[in-house]
């Protein structure tokens, strides 16, 4: 998946696990941009009676890079606190919940969100409200009231949301991870020496009715770029984007008072900029080592982009259909096109009308650029589909990334950097055989934009 569960350090720290960042410029509110950073992968609906929640120990970060060296200029800070009304029963809630005020809400959350700019730190929000996780129609019975009460304003026009939300992020795992046996192009396979004839099927979301919790900012994009930004073909316009959780460095038993305690300075223990660059592109003994570090020590893994293992391995895995990327990959030439598109940005003059180059630092971001607005007919294959304000401009809630990035590797992209390439056929329609219509929950229309969380009451059995 987008980055859950990639890494086996982190795999074990759910409520720290950075699984889908978004950028993008709102279409509601072209003048703003909405961030959106999930984290607690994989939440089954019904998770009583110790429902999902963020962790009072992890501080959580959305960290904006306006002049390209991988190093934020901007970040805003997230640090959450429970409050429990009463200890004396095993419930989280002892009623119907109908606000965020109501005294039958026993565990509750609020948070604390900072900015700090260029050295400058400024509470935008304190004590603010978390709604409830979603957990049926006598306890939530009107859910939609509760999560829009838990939208707050903040100063300079801007909006926050912290909480659960319908995981969007739509990917067929069980196919990607068996090897590449991606259903709607499977076809006789050589693997290890065995010849094995599968039949084309329709895609399988495996994400499809789970929840994550959801930090969501909107703010003017004027708070985000440099002065005098405004033109596509303007650097200034271009912003970098990543998520990040941190931990203190220290964490100590108290016997006495049956807890942990948290000491120490925050380290840094997951990231997330580009999807599935920590996920697929890194191998796995630098996979928690690269959740430790910043983008800018991005250069560290450079060559696994250049020469991905999964472009070496779809020839083998599919005989016959990729000789172009068979050929490309024997030849040896780092995949440049790879490099721009994860690494750097896509300089103007490559694809008419578009640019988010940030500049010769290689620094896995999000690269937003927020003169492009948004489309009036959105195509889930951004670039690929011709949209310039989709994927990899930004991220939008449902843009195709899978298919997307599956198809770059594939070598779809290697035009942009050698003309005279021409990809296999197979490359401009590989895919795992899923689109936004996989997703029960329907993406919003406005702020926060994912839908709103599945009900453990509904979860299918």
């Amino acid at each position: 998946m987008s980055s859950h569960r990639e890494a086996p350090e982190i795999s074990k720290d759910p409520v720290a696990d950075s699984t889908d960042v978004y950028a993008f410029v709102s279409p509601d509110r072209p003048d703003t941009v909405t961030l959106i950073a999930n984290y607690i992968p994989l939440q089954e609906p019904a998770g009583g009676p110790n429902f999902y929640e963020f962790g009072e120990d992890v501080l959580y970060q959305i960290n904006i890079d306006q002049t390209g060296d991988g190093i934020p200029d901007i970040t805003y800070q997230f640090e959450f606190q429970t409050e429990l009304r009463s200890s004396d029963t095993f419930l989280y809630n002892t009623g119907p919940i109908t606000s965020l005020g109501d005294t039958t809400f026993n565990r509750r959350q609020f948070y604390t969100v900072t900015k700090v700019a260029h050295g400058k730190t400024t509470v935008l929000g304190r004590n603010l409200a978390c709604p409830p996780c979603n957990i049926g129609p006598l306890s939530t019975p009107n859910y939609d009231k509760l999560a829009l009460e838990a939208v707050h304003a903040i100063p300079g026009g801007g909006h926050v949301f912290a909480g659960q939300r319908a995981e969007g992020f739509y990917v067929d795992l069980g196919a990607i991870f068996d090897l590449g046996d991606l259903r709607p192009f499977e076809q006789l396979h050589n693997q290890f020496g065995l010849h094995v004839f599968t039949k084309a099927a329709p895609g399988v979301n495996d994400t499809n009715q789970l929840n994550v919790h959801s930090i969501a900012l909107q703010v003017p994009t004027s708070e985000l770029v440099q002065k005098g930004a405004g033109l596509v073909d303007d650097s200034r316009s271009v912003i970098g984007v990543w998520t990040t959780a941190s931990r203190n460095k220290v964490r100590l038993w108290d016997y006495d008072q049956g807890e942990d305690v948290n000491i120490g300075p925050f380290r840094q223990v997951s990231r997330l900029g580009n999807p599935l660059f920590n996920e697929v592109i890194n191998p796995q003994g630098k996979k928690d080592l690269w959740n430790t570090l910043p983008p800018a020590d991005d250069k560290l893994f450079a060559s696994y982009v250049a020469h991905p293992e999964l472009a070496a391995l779809l020839p083998i895995l599919y005989p016959d259909v990729f000789p172009a990327l068979a050929a490309l990959v024997k030849s040896g030439k780092p995949r440049a096109d790879l490099e721009a598109i994860l690494l750097t940005g896509l300089p103007w003059g490559i694809i008419d009308g578009f640019m988010n180059f940030t500049g010769a630092t290689q620094a896995d971001m999000l690269r937003l650029n927020t003169a492009i607005k948004p489309s009036k007919k959105p195509n889930i294959f951004g670039l690929l589909g011709k949209d310039l304000a989709g994927f990899p401009n930004g991220r939008r809630v449902f843009d195709d990334v899978v298919s997307i990035e599956l198809r770059a590797i594939a070598g779809a992209t290697y035009p942009l950097v050698d003309k005279t390439y021409v990809p296999d056929g197979a490359a401009s329609v590989v895919t795992d055989g899923l689109g936004p219509s996989s997703v029960k929950a329907k993406y919003l229309d406005a702020f926060p934009y994912l839908g709103l969380p599945y009900s453990g009451f509904y979860n299918p059995s």
